[in-house]
């Protein structure tokens, strides 16, 4: 499958390229050391792929080029950043059976028969993507419906958001999973009115039935990430922060290094202190490979998702008053863990998505600060719901805050139903974190929504989705700018991974990372944002990528 995706119209390419190249006749776009944007028409980076020098119009080129390549006018941009992407999940989902397009309980029905039909040798169907608020469903979706379409093997789906599982009955008896189960801690398994479970599995439940589910071999993990780095190059992205790297995805990120096949630049967040400790040992590792993979630190849970009424609130959710969310931590647990981390250097990031699990990740960090001074660069992943009184602490602690843009416009509607009018002041508060003093890096979350970086501009700049709904914008006065929403991307991603100084902007000491596009995104609409072109990548002065 990997060799014939090689051989598609857009191909993985490595052509290096000679010492001092200069790369001339270019609408160069970057932000520069004071984090405004500069324009360029020249740009020269050495056999190292490092920039030397970036010329404007009319500035005399620097001897000793040897090599010069005609941009031919072509808009070039910076290496994409996405700050918080699941690598080998996105390989998994284009390996195995991917509902994120279904937009009905049936039209998901027909998808898992096909897939059932079409891999009949695969003794666990596994996929994700589902989401029973895009179907309309109003509920669940039962393992005896699954039942009906998948009889005789085990099926388990990851939902969108990864905070909530679907199994067959074959899939719970293979977890022994009855209605004597009890619901674990920080977990919970819906049942039907008998008391059995019905086949939804929330957050730490999820590991009930997961523990189950046959390890991927290491041949499997390398075909996912070729996968992975070949849809994430093709959409223009050059690096990404891995949050819940497991020690077998570490592994699996050097065997392609030493192969000379990584392409893409990692910034790895460990998924446990355990697997913290074993990648890196005492501190964070160096950067590997030319700046290619690095061991930042530990991703944290504190709370599940909005989605699943999994995320924590200050007051119970305005549609389900009978809880207020999963709660995957203890205060005390996330400090200790928070603290182990910070104590030998390692960065932490916290997914926090309701107001009550933010406001506790803000009081950690201000209690550990007095502790752990230095460079932290404290992030929280998501932040989607921050009461309003809570925001002025972004830029108080010095907060970044990683969120997702496309989150915004698949959620939206869902938010206003699970928190009702009066708690949406905070709601995905891009522009409130910024002029608080925050610091903001964006993303996708992929493969919860898709690793498309000029879609996000177009949500952040618009607040609007693809359909340009709602019109004017959802809660509009949250919109940033083009030049925010492209700093988020790229400088500002760079900087909530200690990349800064490394790659993220198109200046001399920086990696040579960048596109070639077919359209400036600080002149176009947030329609034609999103129809972007990529015509070319390029990683450390490589051209890796070309359609």
């Amino acid at each position: 499958m990997v060799r014939a995706l090689l051989a598609a119209s857009a191909v993985l390419i490595a052509s290096p390229v000679h010492a001092d190249t200069l790369v001339y006749n270019v609408d160069g776009i970057t932000i520069d050391e004071q984090g405004k944007v500069k324009r360029f028409t020249q740009i020269v980076f050495d056999d190292d792929g490092i920039v030397t020098h970036t010329l404007e119009r009319g500035e005399d080129r620097p001897e000793g080029i040897e090599f010069a390549l005609d941009g031919n006018g072509r808009v070039m941009l910076p290496g994409m950043i996405d700050a918080h992407v699941h690598v080998m999940d996105i390989g998994f989902a284009a390996l195995t059976l991917d509902l994120s397009d279904t937009v009905s309980l049936e039209d998901a029905f027909a998808k898992i028969a096909a897939f059932a039909e079409e891999n009949p040798g695969r003794p666990w169907i596994l996929g994700r993507g589902w989401n029973q608020e895009k179907w309309g469903l109003g509920r669940f979706p039962t393992a005896a419906e699954l039942d009906a379409i998948v009889p005789d093997r085990p099926v388990w789906l990851e939902r969108a958001d990864n905070h909530a599982n679907w199994a067959n009955s074959a899939a719970m008896a293979m977890a022994g999973v009855t209605a004597d189960t009890r619901d674990p801690e920080g977990g919970r398994v819906i049942r039907d009115a008998n008391g059995n479970p019905s086949g939804i599995f929330i957050d730490n439940a999820i590991a009930l039935v997961g523990n189950s589910v046959p390890a991927p071999r290491p041949e499997d993990r390398d075909a996912a990430f070729a996968m992975a780095q070949q849809s994430l190059i093709a959409n223009g992205i050059t690096a990404v922060a891995d949050m819940g790297t497991e020690i077998a995805d570490w592994q699996t990120y050097r065997r392609a290094a030493d192969l000379g096949q990584l392409r893409i630049r990692i910034m790895g967040y460990a998924d446990s202190l355990e697997a913290m400790e074993l990648i890196a040992g005492p501190s964070p590792t160096p950067w590997l490979y030319q700046d290619r993979l690095r061991l930042n630190g530990i991703k944290l849970y504190v709370d599940g998702a909005l989605g699943s009424r999994g995320a924590t609130l200050k007051q119970p959710y305005s549609d389900e008053p009978g809880t207020s969310g999963l709660a995957l931590t203890t205060p005390a647990q996330l400090r200790n863990r928070m603290s182990r981390a910070a104590l030998d250097n390692f960065q932490t990031a916290v997914h926090a998505i309701g107001d009550a699990a933010n406001a506790d990740v803000l009081m950690a960090i201000e209690e550990l600060s007095e502790s752990y001074t230095g460079d932290r660069r404290w992030r929280i992943e998501h932040a989607q719901i921050v009461d309003v009184a809570d925001l002025p602490r972004f830029g108080q602690l010095g907060v970044i805050a990683s969120m997702q843009p496309l989150h915004q416009t698949s959620d939206r509607t869902m938010a206003e139903a699970r928190l009702g009018e009066d708690r949406l002041g905070g709601a995905y508060a891009w522009r409130s974190i910024l002029e608080v003093g925050g610091r903001l890096a964006f993303g996708s979350d992929a493969p919860v929504e898709p690793a498309d970086v000029f879609a996000g501009i177009a949500a952040a700049i618009s607040r609007t989705d693809a359909n340009g709904e709602p019109f004017g914008g959802w809660r509009a006065h949250e919109a940033v700018t083009r030049e925010q929403a492209l700093a988020a991307f790229t400088s500002e991603a760079a900087f909530a991974g200690f990349a800064d100084g490394r790659f993220g902007r198109l200046i001399p000491g920086e990696r040579a990372d960048f596109l070639f596009v077919d359209r400036d995104p600080l002149l176009a609409s947030p329609s034609d944002i999103r129809a972007t072109e990529i015509l070319e990548v390029w990683v450390g002065g490589t051209q890796v990528f070309a359609r």
